[in-house]
């Protein structure tokens, strides 16, 4: 399983990135997708997930009505789009996977992929 993260980059406080995360190495239909972030000196932290077959999401309270979850399945690709982003958001964005439901334990995903990295400036 390969999951690879980009689209990271240098915002301005209100703007908005993009994240994507291509998927391959196998057939995605009974896993969760999500997206974790990990801001220096702190725990990486669950962002939002997606089931891959039917699309249920959840997110963190922190992003709620600022970030969406979303997959194409024919390119095998999970988005997280960003807005009104904050200097909060700096960290690096990985998007792990994991057979079944959404969980928000960083311990309980299986595969993850290299992240990429957001800025966002004051």
């Amino acid at each position: 399983v390969q999951l690879q993260a980009f689209g990271g980059g240098l915002v301005q406080a209100g703007g908005f990135l993009r994240l994507s995360c291509a998927a391959s190495g196998r057939t995605f239909s009974s896993y969760t997708m999500a997206w974790f972030r990990q801001a220096p000196g702190k725990e990486r932290e669950f962002v939002a997930g997606i089931r891959w077959s039917d699309g249920p999401t959840y997110y963190a309270d922190s992003v709620k009505g600022r970030f969406t979850i979303s997959r194409d399945n024919a390119k095998n690709t999970v988005y997280l789009q960003m807005n009104s982003l904050k200097p909060e958001d700096t960290a690096v964005y990985y998007c792990p996977a994991r057979p079944g439901t959404i969980v928000t334990l960083t311990t309980l995903y299986n595969y993850w992929g290299q992240g990429t990295k957001v800025t966002v400036s004051s």
